[in-house]
């Protein structure tokens, strides 16, 4: 049985991150292979929008693979953001593995990676989720986050300041193109 955290989850349970309004539900591997192979289009009875799938299947798939390759990211990987109430997606986080897989190649570190819905945003849910995915991470004695975020994205380098990332190189992305690499030690 894992200890609780201050928000009552439990740090010992992968499948689930509780935070002040959300849920951060784990796409376990059988779920990204039901709505990778179209056999459904929800996560724990939470509607993901089609045009969601279709914009984010290449990404799930990667994921997918990388779970293949190493189950050890499975926890780390992705999560939808469920708000709590309306059982509403309101969008995706997770890091891009476990420790060691970020922009940065460092070992101690876990890069995060997010999206919030459209109607969902300039709400606090992103600022939540963050927080919410660094304390079951530090709980996991991971205190290096990194962020890489795209200079034109204002309100992600504006979140990345609030939450006390700061640049520490910048870099370009094959699929994404320029980033600025944002560090935080906690």
């Amino acid at each position: 049985m894992g200890r609780s955290t201050s928000r009552g989850s439990r740090v010992g349970d992968h499948h689930l991150i509780r935070t002040a309004r959300l849920d951060l539900v784990l796409f376990t591997t059988e779920a990204l292979d039901a709505v990778l192979s179209g056999r459904a289009s929800a996560i724990d009875g939470v509607a993901l929008s089609t045009d969601w799938l279709r914009q984010y299947e290449p990404w799930l798939r990667r994921r997918r693979d990388q779970i293949a390759r190493d189950p050890e990211h499975a926890p780390w990987i992705f999560r939808a953001m469920v708000r709590r109430g309306t059982r509403e997606f309101v969008g995706s986080i997770g890091f891009h593995g476990k420790p060691g897989s970020n922009a940065l190649g460092a070992l101690d570190a876990v890069e995060l990676g997010y999206s919030t819905e459209p109607e969902f945003r300039r709400q606090g849910f992103a600022e939540e989720a963050i927080r919410g995915m660094m304390a079951w991470a530090r709980a996991r004695s991971t205190s290096r986050f990194i962020v890489s975020v795209s200079p034109t994205n204002a309100p992600s380098l504006a979140l990345a300041a609030k939450l006390g990332f700061t640049e520490v190189t910048r870099v370009v992305d094959e699929e994404d193109g320029p980033e600025i690499v944002l560090e935080l030690r906690t």
